[in-house]
This record gives structure tokens, sequence and C-alpha cells, in this order.
């Protein structure tokens, strides 16, 4: 494939003179310390998310980065996904006036091995944070009150592993607008990402995932 090195301790990588850059995608337990060390290596970081579930070590982190002056970017992909950034044009374009509530389907085609749910720290963290994400860069708004029921309905091994696999969660935010999260581990007809954000002048949504142009509803009287 025209690798010309591979190592087994990513801390060869981050002494390697050549390499100006680094992507984190290991378990997330280890994104900040991983982060950390190439920020002091001065290395680029592109880090999978989450980068921790402790918000102190989060700032550690963007402390460190901040020190070194490299760039950190954490991968929350939907933000260019052609979908996601047509609608968020529609809302900033006032389209549909005013967010009142935002809507977000998230379902995987199957549920992740048990030994990674161990280590991703939980269906929030691992696959939640991208629809956490999407509410706050579609509505422009930050989240100030929170709602979440979960249960454990796929797989009971998920359970064990002290985990759940399917979820609702309601968010106020701040600008007194209200998003619905539904989340599921696993879709019997594959992968399954919606989104729509109705206001005071109408609606944009977007149906399955295959590239699409949104569909928007507005009507004013």
């Amino acid at each position: 494939m025209g690798i010309p090195n591979i190592y087994e301790d990513y801390k060869k990588i981050l002494q390697d003179p050549e390499i100006d850059a680094v992507l984190v995608c290991s378990s997330t337990n280890t994104h900040a310390l991983i982060s950390i060390e190439a920020a002091r290596a001065e290395k680029h970081v592109f880090c999978e998310k989450p980068v921790d579930a402790d918000i102190n070590r989060i700032k550690e982190v963007l402390h460190e980065v901040e020190k070194a002056g490299v760039k950190f970017q954490v991968g929350f992909n939907r933000r260019f996904d052609h979908n996601f950034k047509a609608i968020k044009t529609r809302v900033e374009n006032g389209d549909i006036g005013e967010p009142h509530l935002i809507r977000i389907t998230s379902r995987d085609p199957d549920a992740p091995p048990i030994e990674y749910v161990k280590v991703s720290g939980g269906m929030f963290f691992d696959m939640t944070i991208h629809d956490f994400d999407m509410v706050r860069y579609l509505s422009g708004s930050e989240v100030v009150e929170v709602y979440a029921a979960g249960g454990v309905l796929v797989n009971p091994e998920i359970g064990k592993a002290g985990d759940i696999d399917t979820a609702v969660i309601t968010l106020k935010l701040a600008n007194g607008a209200i998003a619905v999260i539904d989340n599921s581990r696993k879709a019997v007809y594959g992968y399954d990402q919606r989104a729509e954000v109705f206001g005071s002048k109408g609606a944009v949504q977007t149906k399955m995932m295959p590239i699409q142009q949104p569909f928007i509803l507005v009507k004013q009287a």
C-alpha cells in the first residue's frame, strides 16, 4: 500500500521528525493521553471523538495544544456532510424562520463488538455525541437542559458491559428551541441518519442517508 513505516508503539511515530500530523483513532480511553503527547511533540492532531469523558482532561488537552501552537481538530464529520451542510445553509438564510424544533434520528445497522463497547465510553460518548454536535450546529445555540432515557433492547451483553443500545434525548436550547434525538444500535434495514429543523416559517429535512437535496416546506400566510 506504499506505507513506508509501520510502528507498534505510537510514541515512535511522535519521535519521527518526518511526521507533521497524527490521527488519533485508538480506543476512547487513550485519546487525551495521545493527543497531549502529540502536541508536546509538536505534531498537528486530528482526534476522533470524544477527546475524553472528563471535562477537566479535555481542558488539559486544549491547554497543551495552545501551548504547543499546533492545530487540533475533533472528528465531527457530519459538519462536512452534504445533507447537514445544506440544512445549515437553509437555516442560516432564514428560509424556515426562527428554529423551534430539531429532530435527529441516528441508527446504526448493527451494534459494535462488546470489547469495543467496554472502552468506547458508552453509547452517548461514542454515537450520540454526533447528534449532540448536530443540534448545536444546526440551531446555532447552546444546550441548557437535558433529559435522556435509555434501555438495552438490542443485545443484553451491552447491558452487562454497562452500556445501553437504545435512547431518546430531549434538549432545551438557550434560544428557546427544543431538540429530540432518537438512537438505536441496530436498524435491520441499514444505516439510518435523518434530521429536520422546524421553524416559524417552515421546515427543512433530510430523509435517509444517500446524498440528496434536503426537502423544504415553506408556507407563509
